[in-house]
């Protein structure tokens, strides 16, 4: 499988806010961004490794501003690293304002996908070439750290999982 250079997984998707997107005080659901991100970080993961891919998990997501009715949503993504069957995306989300075309940064999240096979089983993904982003190293190794931190969390959440299970006598 040859690899696969990070340009050819870039993505941008625009979005308008509109009124059905909001609460009541005509900002964007944060749930509605969420779902935006993850389209747009599956798409860079499928053009990555040609398969299906399912989310397995997004990092914390913080809101820096608000995000008005109206505006515009810049979303972009790229793949910053790919392991055996699991692959990291960057997610960046801007917000323009239509009449002055002010840009802000509203928020950025880490996305891993899964790639799967016909069977809907985890698959083997290509390697990734960091070779034409000159920001490629260091997305690289910033993503193995946070890999890394990722799983140290889910075997503590496990640990205690176990332990509260184990204090209900088995009972789920």
């Amino acid at each position: 499988m040859p690899a696969v250079p990070v340009s050819t997984t870039r993505v941008e998707m625009t979005q308008i806010v509109l009124p059905q997107h909001t609460n009541t005080h005509r900002t964007a659901f944060g749930g509605q961004i969420a779902a935006w991100l993850d389209i747009c970080g599956s798409v860079s993961a499928q053009r990555f490794c040609r398969r299906p891919v399912v989310t397995a998990s997004m990092d914390q997501l913080h809101f820096l501003k608000g995000i008005r009715e109206g505006m515009v949503i810049v979303l972009r993504s790229q793949v910053n690293r790919a392991w055996r069957t699991s692959i990291e995306i960057g997610v960046r989300v801007d917000a323009e304002h239509p009449l002055t075309g002010r840009i802000d940064h509203c928020c950025s999240a880490y996305l891993t996908f899964v790639a799967l096979d016909e069977e809907g089983e985890p698959t083997p993904v290509p390697e990734l070439d960091c070779s034409d982003d000159p920001e490629g190293p260091r997305r690289f190794e910033e993503a193995g750290l946070r890999r890394d931190a990722r799983l140290r969390m889910r075997e503590e959440r496990r640990k205690v999982a176990e332990r509260l299970d184990a204090e209900r006598g088995g009972e789920g």
